[in-house]
């Protein structure tokens, strides 16, 4: 019997949060979360999660977690492509947990193998009296929700820049993740995302 038309294409995204370099800090962990439009649904694998504490090696500033991603999406159009946004964390002086770096970047399109290297950015006081205080007190500024950095909409956008004026921010760091990208029936709804620069792993899962 002769199947119909998909009504929807997959995404999956598997990989890993290799790791970073945060020269100035050790004893790092990364938090990771993705961000996407109304038409998409996560189906399996997990959406968000958090990675173990490593330090640096005794002969590099490298931080290795080597954490693995594996989450399939499903949606109706391409608008709103999923973003991943990560979030760094360690001690402060005190043993306190604050913010090291936020990040985000877009799921490769292209299906196979891919890399890519997210410049890390931090949350500073405007003032010297803030920075002062929030260093005594252990509170550094950070967004209650990192989902943030990855806001896209007009208005998203404008209410984000307006809290980086009100706070500023510092870059530091980055951190680097692994992707292997796998669609399906992209092409029957009409999407083209190029040749995958891998071998597909079955006859329905390509670079279609």
């Amino acid at each position: 019997m002769a199947t119909g038309n998909p009504s929807v294409f997959l995404l999956t995204v598997n990989g890993q949060i290799e790791g970073a370099n945060f020269p100035e800090y050790d004893n790092l962990y990364c938090k990771y979360c993705y961000v996407y439009g109304h038409d998409w649904t996560p189906t399996s694998g997990l959406d968000e999660g958090i990675t173990q504490i490593t330090c640096k090696g005794s002969q590099s500033n490298k931080l290795i977690w080597n954490f693995p991603l594996e989450t399939t999406f499903k949606s109706t159009s391409p608008s709103g492509w999923p973003q991943l946004v990560v979030s760094v964390y360690g001690p402060d002086v005190f043993g306190n947990d604050v913010v090291r770096g936020y990040g985000a970047t877009h799921i490769p399109i292209t299906p196979g193998q891919h890399s890519r290297t997210i410049p890390m950015f931090v949350p500073e006081p405007t003032w010297r009296l803030q920075k002062f205080t929030s260093w005594l007190l252990g509170r550094r500024p950070e967004f209650t929700d990192p989902k943030v950095v990855a806001q896209g909409r007009a208005e998203e956008v404008r209410s984000l820049r307006l809290k980086l004026i009100l706070t500023r921010v510092r870059s530091q760091g980055f951190v680097t993740v692994s992707f292997q990208i796998m669609t399906k029936d992209m092409k029957k709804l009409g999407y083209d995302t190029g040749t995958s620069n891998t071998q597909p792993y079955s006859a329905d899962w390509s670079a279609d």
